[in-house]
């Protein structure tokens, strides 16, 4: 198979979170609004890799087939009980270590990250969350995707989809405020399909409530320890189909979809990972999120500091002489658009949504985070073999700051408006 190999980073000229006034129908209660009928998948410039060969099949079909999924129930290879115990005390010791490695962060330290912006808006829509208490367990919501008030309504809301009822195989991020959504998936007789925390205990787990024991509620199957104890865990060589991915996001553009996440690359590198190895069709798969009403980028939003800081952002642009059309940055090739937008009060169809990538980009990929995950560092190794010559790294970057956790009710006023705590101190739970 021949292969190019696209290098250098190339910033696609299309805004993150471009906004352009639209019809008040794209905020009714139910979803109104209808996705433009055809989209560019793939700019012309994205590398695509070979795909592997040498993958076992999974009993999993995707959702034209119809036909009963049959997943392995058990835990391990040589019949071993799960112990809890163990995986909690890992888990927690893994993230210790990943914030060790990470120096604390002043906020003028953020203009070293790879994208300063996004991290002012992310700052700005964390601290208005918490300042009005819309923010939910976990808390301060900083560095995290954020849990919100009308989290599980929203979930619902994306239950009633008919994207949702069609597919089988759904692939759901794994925080909190998804939790109901995945709780969704599995009452409903799909397959979950969920990564490991960061990636980096491992790759994805799926999960269907057919195949634990029956008296194991659905609710204890919704966390990362339930999906450890409960899933079984799935290879970079399986052979699957995701008929539809839900992620989280901290804002969202309900005009061309564009996101932005927590400010790891997650969701991203997942979607890279699966559209490479053929278990994800970036043509054909919807992207849903679940947000706040708040973290829909609007022109009403007065209320929302976040949302005046997009205007100033712009402003900051049309002095320096940055062409309208890219008022507030540019995407890069790997950043992932949303096709549906699901609130607790309405769902939006983005009208101009923004192409979406295939592949993984190695060239924007830093040795930083390549070090940080197995299976990323596995797949290029391999991809390199396939190839017959050795792939780039992308440019240094300094990784965000991690997440840390209070106890349940608590406000984490000491890391809400100053900006979330950095690392170093610990982190008492998931994400």
């Amino acid at each position: 198979m021949k292969t190019t190999w696209q290098s250098g980073r190339l910033l696609c000229p299309i805004t993150l979170l471009a906004f352009t006034n639209s019809p008040s129908s794209a905020f009714s209660p139910t979803c109104t609004r209808r996705a433009a009928s055809s989209h560019a998948s793939v700019p012309p410039n994205v590398m695509h890799f070979p795909s592997h060969h040498s993958r076992r099949a999974l009993p999993i079909r995707s959702v034209s087939s119809r036909s009963p999924i049959h997943l392995s129930s058990s835990r391990s290879s040589n019949g071993e009980e799960f112990d809890e115990a163990a995986y909690e005390s890992d888990r927690l010791a893994k993230d210790a270590i990943a914030m060790a490695e990470m120096k604390s962060q002043a906020e003028e330290e953020y203009a070293k990250l790879r994208t300063p912006w996004k991290w002012r808006i992310r700052k700005a829509v964390w601290d208005f969350m918490e300042e009005k208490d819309i923010a939910q367990f976990p808390r301060p919501v900083h560095h995290r995707i954020p849990n919100f008030l009308g989290a599980d309504e929203a979930a619902k809301n994306l239950a009633n989809l008919p994207e949702f009822q069609n597919a089988n195989l759904i692939k759901v991020n794994p925080d909190t405020p998804q939790r109901k959504v995945r709780h969704f998936v599995l009452e409903s007789g799909k397959t979950l399909l969920t990564p490991q925390p960061r990636l980096r205990t491992g790759f994805f787990s799926t999960l269907s409530k057919n195949e634990v024991p029956p008296d194991v509620p659905i609710e204890a199957l919704t966390t990362s320890k339930g999906a450890a104890q409960y899933g079984t865990p799935v290879s970079l060589y399986e052979s699957y189909n995701v008929d539809l991915v839900v992620v989280g996001s901290t804002a969202v553009c309900p005009n061309t979809g564009a996101r932005v996440g927590k400010g790891e690359g997650f969701a991203e590198l997942e979607w890279g990972i699966l559209t490479q190895q053929g278990n994800l069709d970036a043509n054909k798969v919807l992207v849903v999120t679940t947000v706040h009403d708040c973290q829909v980028l609007d022109e009403t939003g007065e209320k929302e500091p976040w949302k005046v800081l997009m205007r100033q952002l712009k402003e900051e642009d049309r002095t320096e002489g940055i062409p309208a059309t890219t008022p507030f940055g540019t995407l890069t090739q790997h950043d992932v658009p949303v096709d549906i937008i699901v609130t607790p009060s309405r769902c939006i169809r983005v009208p101009n949504r923004l192409p979406k990538p295939s592949g993984v980009f190695w060239d924007l990929l830093s040795p930083q985070k390549l070090s940080q995950i197995r299976v990323l560092q596995e797949l290029k190794k391999r991809t390199e073999e396939e190839l017959g010559h050795k792939l780039p790294y992308g440019p240094d970057e300094v990784l965000p700051p991690i997440a840390e956790r209070r106890d349940r009710g608590g406000r984490g006023r000491s890391a809400g408006r100053g900006g979330g705590r950095m690392p170093g101190r610990g982190n008492k739970g998931r994400r």
